[in-house]
């Protein structure tokens, strides 16, 4: 499509201007797009009641995903407010050093480049992503769902008309303006104009992108996150951690899919928990020890384990100790985000040491792994493999390094 290639030729022609822009300038299109966010709420409201009305078949953590409402279009001015308020990683030299010969040597953060993002129904997601991209001196290409076709337009109206108050060009932030899936398969070939490509969504989508690109993904493929219960947990903090973390917004990556607990707390914790979880609806699918303390419960099959149910629905396992614990999650896990809940802070040193995730807690829920929460502002996406970035990616994520070299006439012998 003629339309694809012109808009990424835009785009590598901005990443130029982005890169180059100071911190002020930035910070001023953010402010002005964070501001005229929160005035458009009701019509961006209103372009995405146009987008609810129109799908059909969606699960309802997609609708979840899809919908727009006051709260949420606050959340997105506030996170882009957040970004204003952190630093501007362009630039940073990162280390310097001197070598023998008097060369002094350092690395210093710059722009990725042309950065295309792929997602599905969040248009959250289009301006989160805008914003990272545009403080980090990147420009951004969005494809975003057709399911949120009309709420992603009206959210890059809003960021081009400020990128042309600040004298910015408007092809630093551009989304491809058509539905049909052959605009993204176009997309996926433009190595020569984008350099690194970052899906959001389900793992269907993921793995399409990641089977058709020619150029590098940077992904997660799906969030299997686990809690383990120790021996040594207070009942009522972990009692209100599971709850939080499996039921706030289940259809998320970052709740909790399954639950490992200890076997000496086991009798104590599970009839606790498990009767506040099944008050919200929870299915709990329970291994033989946990339907041997708690009857009424489903037995678990060996596929919802390492399952990302996206639903009410919650896998639990009693453990002989933090060994197996680990063991299940490293066997099972997806390398997202994974949390023990203890009073003993041997076990809690052990638990971050040893399981490999992008994101490992102590006596806190899943549910934090995120880049708002974690205070990058906001979040262009969760990273599960170690390059380039590792969970959470938010500013410093979206630069590399290069080396810079200070001489005084030094020539190699």
């Amino acid at each position: 499509m003629s339309v694809v290639l012109d808009i990424a030729k835009k785009a590598k022609e901005a990443s130029y201007a982005i890169a180059k822009a100071d911190t002020k300038t930035k910070n001023k299109a953010l402010q002005y797009i964070a501001d005229m966010i929160e005035k458009n709420t009701k019509k961006l409201i209103e372009a995405n009641k146009k987008d609810l009305k129109s799908v059909k078949g969606l699960s309802k953590a997609m609708v979840d995903r899809l919908t727009l409402n006051e709260k949420r279009i606050a959340e997105m001015a506030q996170g882009i407010r957040e970004i204003i308020a952190l630093n501007d990683p362009v630039g940073e030299i990162t280390k310097m050093w001197k070598r023998p010969n008097g060369l002094l040597v350092g690395k210093m953060r710059i722009p990725l480049g042309v950065i295309g993002i792929i997602y599905e129904a969040r248009p959250n997601v289009t301006a989160d992503a805008a914003a990272l991209c545009l403080k980090s001196g990147n420009s951004v290409i969005l494809r975003g769902g057709k399911e949120a076709f009309h709420s992603n337009m009206a959210i890059v109206r809003i960021i081009s008309e400020a990128l042309d108050k600040v004298g910015l060009p408007q092809s630093v932030v551009q989304i491809i303006p058509v539905k049909e899936r052959e605009a993204m398969i176009e997309l996926l070939k433009l190595e020569d104009y984008i350099d690194v490509i970052i899906p959001r969504g389900g793992e269907g989508l993921i793995r399409f992108v990641v089977e058709n690109s020619k150029i590098p993904v940077i992904k997660h493929y799906k969030g299997v996150c686990h809690i383990f219960v120790d021996e040594t947990a207070d009942i009522d903090m972990a009692t209100n951690i599971c709850f939080n973390a499996k039921v706030q917004r289940p259809g998320v990556c970052n709740a909790m899919e399954t639950l490992l607990v200890h076997k000496n707390i086991a009798k104590d914790f599970l009839p606790v928990v498990v009767k506040k979880l099944k008050s919200a609806g929870v299915e709990i699918r329970g291994c033989e020890k946990t339907k041997k303390i708690v009857k009424d419960v489903v037995k678990a099959k060996e596929t919802d384990f390492g399952y990302e149910f996206l639903d009410l629905i919650l896998a639990v396992k009693v453990v002989e100790n933090i060994e197996e614990a680990i063991e299940h999650i490293n066997k099972y896990g997806s390398l997202h985000t994974e949390s023990i809940i203890t009073k003993d802070y041997s076990n809690a040193q052990k638990f971050l040491r040893e399981v490999n995730s992008s994101t490992v807690l102590v006596n806190a829920s899943t549910r934090f792994s995120d880049g708002f929460q974690l205070g990058l502002g906001a979040e262009i996406g969760i990273s599960t493999t170690k390059l380039h970035a590792f969970g959470p990616m938010g500013l410093e994520e979206l630069t590399t390094t290069k080396f810079i070299i200070y001489g005084d006439g030094q020539v190699r012998e």
